[in-house]
């Protein structure tokens, strides 16, 4: 899955869904083992990481929406992904 960024500690990943489990634009995020997967609109879709990191991904997600919305689309339609800056 690639990894879209990295910053405290949180891998970032989005890859192309060919069965659609989530049904919506989404990320994966893991922290210290746990995983995550957040949509892109911001909504828990499945599993949890500590709510301190929760929140940084969040901040993240909101400072990057349109580069997480081009990335999808892009894997979407087998393309290549690119990075996005971490949070600092």
């Amino acid at each position: 899955m690639p990894v879209l960024s990295t910053f405290f500690g949180i891998i970032v990943r989005m890859y192309k869904e060919n069965s659609g489990k989530h049904k919506k634009p989404h990320i994966h995020a893991e922290y210290s083992g746990d995983e995550i997967v957040v949509s892109l609109d911001g909504e828990i879709l499945e599993g949890s990481i500590p709510n301190n990191k929760l929140k940084l991904l969040e901040a993240w997600m909101v400072i990057h929406y349109d580069d997480l919305e081009a990335n999808w689309k892009l894997l979407s339609n087998g393309e290549q992904f690119f990075r996005i800056d971490p949070l600092k």
